[in-house]
């Protein structure tokens, strides 16, 4: 077995300019995780000089606040440390731009007296914001014309009146996947807030919204309905003309699309797409014609996956790429499709951007493996520095350390991944390893910040794991080829890859082969799941949350069949049975040895609940091993509210502490002590 140590990273010797240095450092815990804030969606001010982003608040219960999935607040940051805060408390902000005089900020909000999310403006010399647009419904996404009057903007229908009050009555039948309401895209005068918003004439289930620097073309994003396959399967970018509503081209692209962006001349349209209908994500990217409707495809055997773009000029394409556990800011030709300029970022990891085209400044929201996604600024990509840090408490977190690991697969295919461990040697035999899978497999762990409820990261390290993050074929960050890999063979060499991963890890000497731990949600639950039954041999410990464990039965019951088939397994569940079967976690329960504890949100409309039940029922009548279910009432496809995030978090961590570390044999009682992690009455 091949493997190697990459980049040498210890983030325990690291300091920013933002550290405090000399303050007692101490692990990383849970806790910890609660006061950790977040900055996103970076935007520019039209001359350049203002950041505008929002920032991510938790709620903290075990400090006494309220639960609740966690504030957005937006902010304003003028140069380095000199961030501003404009809208905070509780309540979500969303949408952030600037006014085209860049005189104030806009944003979406419910917040007094709405019935439903509204538009609202704050100057930027300050002031209260004030709403300038509602609507019947929740309005969901918007753009401002360049006369700064002009607002279109997308959201659904009001519900018929006899309707309303039919359901007030009792009637609240549901016909399933029938019932449709398609969102619309309206176009509203700001300086008359009376008037009525005029509906556009474009066909279909609107979602996404981009307006050309002249504001004549209008590009939406189209589904055909309302179905979440649809939206992730069959929509395209549609162009129209703002004044008539008249479609002007629609770049019908094969499979799943992401992003767009008019040139500045407004005669071309860069967007992301995936190269063809099997294709598991929309990161390569595409350049079409207005006039035409047609599209080329730019860099599609590159090792990589787009994730942003936006247009230098009307020539050159700026693109965020994932490259690996790394990130780049990478140029392109529009004409001949070749890459004009790269920068590498490999001291953190970049997440979005947005170019001022006129000074060529770059605004970004990154993350690095001592700190959350903060806002960094740069005259051009090569010097992005750091402006804000909204969490100065973790300079007094003595975080493990963090690095690239990369080994050869059974096959010889090369597989990467994300390792941290405690500081200092490893012991004789090796840490204790929590091997930790994304979801997807449309997805990818970078070399950035790796901490959460469910991804326990440098808490794990503080306590004494080393903790794996393996991209197993089928990740992204690695092109088509390797995104494919996994097609008809899932969960075959895809899941081998991870127990590859132990056994690079323990002749590294880096982990101890015989106490592994494997915890992921979504495909990463599957993959849990997996590992606790077909591969049990290699897991003293599994964690599976919202995982998919009968492949037959989550067919029938999830909301995205076609996706399912058509860019992960190929054949449909009646073309293969003996395939779904044999490779279900269910099937292969009997005789597990593997503790297992099972995570699932009781709303879960991805993957249902059913799939967790499944599993849990199994494991308890065919093997002895200890197996615990445990399930979140109002919470979906993960868990969004602070008091089930916490809940989940010690859960997994006591699993593994008392598998992994500790004396084994029955589990944990049932019931966390409470009183220990938030306290008694007050």
């Amino acid at each position: 077995m091949k493997y190697a140590l990459l980049q040498g990273l210890a983030t325990a010797a690291l300091t920013t300019a933002f550290a405090a240095p000399g303050l007692a450092q101490q692990p990383m815990e849970i806790a910890d995780l609660f006061d950790a804030r977040s900055a996103g969606g970076a935007e520019l001010s039209p001359d350049g000089a203002h950041v505008a982003y929002t920032l991510f608040d938790p709620r903290n219960v075990a400090a006494g606040e309220a639960d609740g999935s966690g504030d957005v607040e937006l902010y304003v940051a003028s140069g380095p440390n000199e961030a501003r805060a404009f809208v905070t408390g509780e309540g979500r902000v969303g949408g952030v731009d600037w006014t085209p005089d860049g005189e104030a900020l806009t944003f979406l909000a419910r917040r007094g007296d709405d019935d439903a999310t509204s538009l609202y403006a704050i100057a930027l010399d300050g002031g209260e914001a004030r709403r300038v647009l509602t609507h019947d419904t929740a309005i969901q996404s918007y753009v401002i014309a360049p006369d700064g009057d002009t607002v279109y903007f997308i959201a659904l229908p009001a519900e018929d009146d006899a309707a309303t009050r039919f359901t007030d009555m009792g009637f609240r039948a549901n016909v399933y996947e029938e019932q449709q309401r398609f969102a619309r895209v309206y176009r509203a005068e700001l300086s008359d807030p009376d008037a009525d918003a005029e509906p556009l004439d474009v066909d279909g289930h609107a979602s996404s919204l981009v307006l050309s620097e002249d504001g004549r073309r209008l590009a939406v994003v189209m589904a055909p309905s309302t179905l979440v396959d649809d939206s992730l399967m069959e929509r395209d970018w549609t162009i129209h003309d703002t004044r008539s509503g008249d479609l002007l081209a629609r770049f019908e692209t094969p499979g799943k699309i992401g992003g767009g962006a008019f040139s500045p001349d407004g005669r071309r349209f860069a967007f992301l797409a995936a190269a063809d209908r099997a294709d598991p994500t929309a990161g390569t990217l595409h350049v079409g014609d207005i006039r035409s409707g047609a599209f080329e495809v730019i860099a599609r055997d590159a090792e990589q996956h787009i994730g942003d773009i936006a247009w230098a000029d009307n020539s050159t394409v700026v693109a965020l790429a994932a490259i690996g556990v790394e990130t780049a800011i990478v140029t392109y030709d529009a004409d001949s499709g070749e890459e004009t300029g790269r920068t590498a970022y490999d001291d953190f990891v970049v997440g979005s951007m947005d170019l001022h085209r006129a000074s060529g400044r770059i605004a970004a929201i990154a993350d690095a493996p001592t700190h959350p996604n903060e806002v960094f600024v740069g005259a051009d990509p090569a010097s992005l520095t750091r402006w804000t840090d909204h969490n100065p408490q973790l300079a007094d977190i003595a975080f493990g350390e963090q690095r690239a690991f990369e080994y050869e697969a059974r096959d010889g295919e090369r597989i990467e991944g994300v390792l941290i461990t405690p500081q200092g040697r490893a012991p004789q035999g090796g840490w204790p390893l929590i091997m930790t899978v994304h979801g997807g497999p449309e997805a990818h762990d970078d070399d950035g910040w790796l901490n959460g409820y469910s991804r326990l990261g440098h808490i794990a390290a503080g306590d004494g794991f080393a903790v794996f993050y393996p991209n197993y074929r089928g990740s992204t960050g690695r092109g088509e080829r390797f995104a494919k890999l996994d097609h008809l063979d899932a969960p075959g060499d895809e899941f081998w890859d991870i127990v590859d991963g132990i056994t690079a890890l323990s002749e590294a000497g880096l982990v101890d082969a015989d106490r592994v731990g494997i915890t992921g949600g979504s495909y990463g639950g599957f993959a849990s799941a997996w590992g606790a039954t077909i591969a049990s041999e290699h897991f003293a410990a599994s964690a599976p949350s919202v995982a998919l464990t009968d492949l037959i039965s989550f067919y029938g019951t999830t909301e995205i069949p076609i996706e399912m088939v058509d860019v992960h397994f190929m054949d449909a569940p009646w073309e293969a049975w003996t395939t779904y079967l044999e490779k279900s976690p269910t099937y292969n329960a009997a005789g597990s040895t593997t503790p297992t504890l099972i995570f699932h949100g009781e709303e879960d409309t991805r993957v249902d609940p059913s799939q967790s039940f499944i599993l849990y029922r199994m494991l308890k009548m065919t093997s002895d091993a200890p197996v615990r279910l445990v399930t979140y009432p109002g919470e979906g496809h993960g868990n969004r509210n602070g008091a089930a995030q916490f809940d989940y978090a010690h859960r997994l961590h006591r699993w593994m502490t008392h598998y992994l570390q500790g004396e084994g044999g029955e589990p944990p009682v049932p019931e966390l002590p409470m009183e220990t992690l938030i306290g008694g009455d007050e």
